[in-house]
């Protein structure tokens, strides 16, 4: 059965534009993405009680301790009690004197006392501690590295369909197309970030550049058979020839699509509470791929090769100007 996706293409691009609206207005907004201690600072550490423990009375605690801005919530932890992930400001390291002897105990060390007198057997299964300096840098080199990985996709789709009229603009498409994939996730989870108080963290970063990856590899899949059938179908309207391109190329994309789910579903489910946020954006930015690269990135080439992107700005603008002229 031969859909015609092509001939939909504004449709689609109207439920793209229905889907990223949200999201970017949300980060739009003050406090748009909610950083983690990788992003921000802090210390982050994941408690388990051999009983059950109250939120509110572990967040009491923690505010006893000096720590009123502890952020705690509960998970799915082993079988039996209760566990917690707790996130503060840096913890205070331990202080010695010119002798060496420990004057003061570790902030870290002095929160496990008071947890496990007050609430008896406890465990820290993780502890992580990242410094400002540490954070800003982790920001900076995540934007370059997304950047640099933009820049190099577009010129290396560019050289690869150097053989085709105007390969910049394949290249410019997938760019787009995986634009798209990143702000979709971004907008997401800065909206489960305002409502659900999910935060951001490095393995977040390695889960848009994954994405990033997998968004344009489908893409050039597409691309590639659009390529070889400009050959094998001469005089047919490029609408056709893409439309076409799409069909043959898309059950390979939802088999891909649909067992990389399955295994990502599996994580989310069964996996631990520390990769649960990566397998979630895996889990929106895999399915955000597979649309844009059989709904968005091959209608944008259309689009673009038959110019109707400029013909749009001059609906929209060409006839203001000639009001202004004429006035």
């Amino acid at each position: 059965m031969m859909l015609d996706i092509v001939g939909k293409r504004y449709w689609y691009f109207l439920g793209s534009i229905l889907l990223l609206l949200p999201g970017i207005i949300s980060l739009l907004l003050p406090g748009g993405l909610r950083p983690g201690i990788d992003f921000s600072s802090g210390s982050i550490m994941t408690l388990h009680f051999e009983q059950t423990v109250e939120q509110s009375e572990l967040r009491d605690e923690f505010t006893t301790l000096g720590h009123p801005e502890a952020m705690v919530q509960k998970t799915t932890g082993t079988a039996g009690g209760s566990t917690f992930l707790v996130r503060t400001f840096p913890l205070s390291g331990e202080q010695k004197d010119t002798s060496g002897q420990v004057v003061q105990v570790s902030g870290r060390q002095k929160a496990e006392n008071a947890l496990k007198q007050r609430f008896g057997t406890m465990e820290v299964l993780t502890f992580d501690s990242v410094s400002p300096l540490i954070a800003s840098e982790i920001v900076r080199n995540s934007i370059l590295a997304v950047a640099a990985a933009s820049v190099g996709i577009l010129l290396y789709i560019a050289y690869a369909f150097r053989r085709v009229r105007k390969s910049f603009r394949w290249g410019a498409c997938a760019v787009v197309a995986l634009v798209h994939d990143a702000l979709v996730v971004l907008g997401i989870f800065s909206l489960l970030g305002r409502f659900f108080e999910i935060e951001l963290d490095a393995m977040f970063i390695t889960a848009v550049m994954t994405i990033i990856g997998f968004s344009v590899h489908d893409t050039i899949v597409v691309f590639d058979r659009i390529r070889e059938n400009y050959g094998r179908r001469v005089g047919d309207r490029l609408e056709s020839i893409i439309n076409h391109s799409i069909m043959q190329t898309m059950s390979r994309s939802l088999n891909t699509t649909m067992t990389v789910l399955l295994v990502l579903g599996a994580l989310y489910l069964f996996g631990g509470v520390t990769t649960r946020n990566f397998v979630l954006a895996m889990l929106i930015g895999v399915t955000a791929g597979t649309y844009s690269s059989i709904f968005v990135a091959s209608s944008l080439l259309v689009v673009w090769e038959n110019g109707e992107l400029k013909a749009g700005w001059r609906r929209l603008f060409g006839s203001k100007q000639v009001a202004k002229a004429s006035s």
